[in-house]
């Protein structure tokens, strides 16, 4: 339901939420997440413009969260990269739809708006604090 990119994205602050006090390069995210370096950099300049990490340049530079994960919602990090986008014509172009969407597109709305739901009321912390039998990303 979200984008691969969104995906990368909430892998990297999540990476970057179990080093809070170290800033860290492209390359050290990159290997923590399993997220191509090349495709990291685009992702992580685009939670630089939404204002979700912070970037330093130098030798202990690197890539930081702008503000604590309790204040960081799984949502404001999935729009900063590839907004979620609800369906507000017949993505089937038909005349008698116009504005009016069919009882499928109805409904996949529905599912979109239950999805920014729960995204708007999670946050990096509640994924970091979550029990689970495994850390919090697959093999970093």
């Amino acid at each position: 339901m979200i984008s691969q990119t969104a995906e990368y994205a909430l892998r990297a602050v999540v990476a970057l939420a179990q080093h809070p006090d170290n800033p860290l390069t492209t390359a050290e995210i990159a290997q923590a997440t399993k997220v191509p370096e090349f495709y990291l950099s685009k992702v992580l300049h685009g939670l630089a413009k939404g204002e979700i990490v912070v970037s330093k340049r130098g030798v202990n530079g690197g890539y930081s969260l702008s503000r604590p994960g309790d204040q960081i919602k799984l949502l404001d990090i999935i729009n900063a990269v590839d907004p979620i986008k609800l369906i507000k014509s017949c993505p089937l172009k038909l005349k008698t739809h116009s504005k009016n969407l069919c009882a499928l597109h109805k409904r996949i709305n529905q599912s979109i708006l239950l999805m920014e739901e729960v995204f708007r009321g999670a946050t990096i912390q509640m994924i970091l604090e979550e029990p689970s039998q495994s850390i919090p990303l697959c093999e970093s």
